[in-house]
């Protein structure tokens, strides 16, 4: 899911979906309007899920999608060696999701843990171990 926004009004920090991914605004530069043309955005992003470095020139006032990040809590029920199986706390609903790329908390996943996950446009990544 996201919401519709105008380009102009996103700032570093915030995320923007950019060639259909989600990411993360690392650097974002305005140029002023010349005498036939209107101000340009110059936006790069780092991948929420992939960590690819992507960028986009616009108008300020192009539309442009913001995902809704869902941040939940999760419990590992099984780990393989390509993935982990989690259940929802709230909705106990079970799904797979990747490992992450961080060994501080790849090494940590083991079954019965609670973890932090992000929900974004139907792909799900673990952030942290919950203690």
């Amino acid at each position: 899911m996201s919401k519709p926004a105008d380009l102009g009004s996103v700032k570093t920090g915030s995320y923007l979906i950019i060639e259909g991914e989600p990411c993360k605004i690392v650097s974002y530069d305005k140029s002023k309007p010349g005498k036939h043309g209107a101000a340009k955005a110059r936006v790069v992003g780092i991948g929420l899920f992939d960590g690819v470095k992507r960028s986009l020139v616009s108008p300020v006032s192009a539309n442009v999608e913001i995902p809704m990040i869902d941040k939940r809590t999760g419990q590992v029920i099984s780990r393989s060696s390509s993935g982990v199986q989690l259940m929802d706390m709230e909705t106990f609903e079970v799904f797979e999701a990747n490992l992450p790329d961080d060994k501080n908390i790849t090494d940590k996943i083991e079954n019965g843990v609670e973890v932090e996950y992000w929900n974004a446009i139907n792909k799900q990544k673990i952030v942290r171990i919950r203690s």
